[in-house]
């Protein structure tokens, strides 16, 4: 009796393996765009030059003193490395032989021209967004705007069997959308600068990808406003939490002007919240400090039509309490002392800082997220303001890893979390040694070998 039970689930099994096998397989049909007149103009490829920095193409798809746009990045993700494709004309190793169509299924549907699908590290669930205008931009810039460069093979990332792709077509099938079910409306806003802000940062900005919490079979759990989780807060990437978007007044935005989060942008710094660390710099640099006027103020515009988000567990109320008693040599706990001696230099008694050069801690949405990963990663090793076209300064911060203990360290983040009328949850130490462990092995990395 076991044995016929066990053969009946074995053959359940199979035939379960069968049908999803059968459903990724099964081809995905899209509609064709039509190529537009003058394919390969110099002002379609400017175009095209413009919507690829503004989807920070180049970010991902440019190895560390590789040409641009020859891949072989190593992106992290939950499954291991994958490593960028090269999405430059060369007709071997890069996409010189696609056709328009064969680049819209990839950008738009997530579809390589052999078939097979792309891991959802490229964002195309928001790239489902971009016009057809736009998707034939972005390709005479590719065609026309960029020198084809051959990419040498790279080591796979991703161990068996996670490296199979076919069950990627099952992902993409239940979760990605399609493009003309989700063609962008501009009407559904009331204003059109708004509704410019939304279709950049919704589409080719794809800040969802990092910004909104994903679910736990990884996709976004919302791709515009219409669901509550967009844009509340993604999770840790390359140790940095993706901080909150929408209009919470403490741990998001709600406390930014428009021309804060215009300034931050284009500058990476503003003169009242926050200076940006991290993966954004990338995004700075090579995106949104590209961007024109119009379209910063339009992103901007959108995102402070965001309500905040539900699920906040930090508060700010200005309370002069801290800069009191710092002001005075008092400093009645162990956080209180390391701040006085490791930070209070550039970040003053107050918490304020110093305008676009240390930012504030007082009210700074960063140090108030629910997840405190960032403040651990900054008091561990510091931080550099990139460079900008508008602020060439690359301020940095230093880390104090090198002679704070985790114990420490939990005390001077959760010093800063609550105090000049901050209220977020403590650090604990248990918390600051695998983040410390992260930091010394990307640090072991990055060094040149012993010679």
């Amino acid at each position: 009796m076991l044995k016929k039970y066990l053969w009946a689930v074995l053959g359940l099994a199979a035939l379960v393996l069968v049908v999803l096998l059968a459903l990724a397989l099964w081809p995905t049909s899209t509609r064709t765009i039509a190529a537009g007149a003058g394919s390969g103009s110099p002002g379609l490829v400017a175009k095209g030059k413009y919507l690829a920095q503004a989807g920070d193409c180049i970010a991902c798809h440019t190895a560390p003193g590789g040409a641009p746009f020859a891949g072989g990045l190593p992106l992290a993700s939950p499954i291991g490395a994958i490593y960028s494709t090269n999405i430059t004309p060369d007709r071997d190793s890069g996409i010189g032989s696609y056709s328009l169509d064969d680049f819209d299924r990839a950008v738009r549907h997530g579809i390589r021209a052999d078939g097979d699908s792309l891991y959802p590290a490229m964002p195309f669930p928001s790239y489902a967004r971009m016009t057809d205008d736009d998707v034939r931009a972005l390709y005479a810039f590719f065609m026309h705007g960029v020198a084809p460069a051959a990419a040498t093979p790279h080591p796979r990332g991703l161990v068996w069997p996670l490296s199979i792709r076919w069950p990627l077509a099952l992902w993409r099938k239940a979760f990605a959308p399609q493009p003309d079910a989700i063609a962008f409306d501009a009407h559904r806003y009331a204003d059109m600068s708004v509704a410019r802000g939304a279709y950049l940062v919704q589409g080719l900005g794809h800040c969802g990808s990092c910004h909104t919490p994903r679910s736990l079979t990884m996709q976004e759990k919302a791709l515009d406003e219409s669901g509550p989780a967009y844009l509340a807060g993604g999770p840790v990437i390359d140790g940095w939490v993706a901080v909150n978007l929408r209009g919470n007044p403490a741990d998001g935005l709600g406390a930014w002007s428009a021309a804060d989060i215009v300034a931050t942008l284009r500058a990476a710094r503003n003169a009242s919240h926050a200076v940006v660390g991290g993966p954004m710099n990338d995004a700075i640099v090579h995106s949104t400090q590209h961007l024109s006027d119009e379209d910063l103020n339009a992103v901007a515009a959108y995102l402070k039509t965001l309500g905040p988000s539900a699920d906040s567990v930090s508060t700010f109320k200005a309370d002069p309490a801290t800069a009191t008693a710092l002001g005075q040599g008092v400093n009645a706990t162990r956080g209180a002392e390391l701040y006085a001696d490791n930070c209070a230099g550039c970040h003053r008694s107050d918490g304020k800082g110093y305008a676009q050069v240390f930012p504030g801690i007082a009210g700074n949405s960063t140090v108030l997220s629910a997840d405190p990963s960032s403040v651990i990663r900054l008091i561990l090793h510091g931080s550099k303001l990139p460079a900008t076209g508008t602020a060439p300064s690359e301020l940095a911060m230093p880390g104090f890893g090198w002679r704070l203990s985790d114990d420490e360290v939990a005390q001077l983040a959760s010093f800063v979390r609550q105090s000049w009328g901050n209220q977020a949850p403590a650090v604990d130490a248990a918390r600051v040694g695998p983040i410390r462990k992260a930091v010394e092995k990307e640090m072991a990395a990055q060094a040149p070998a012993a010679r």
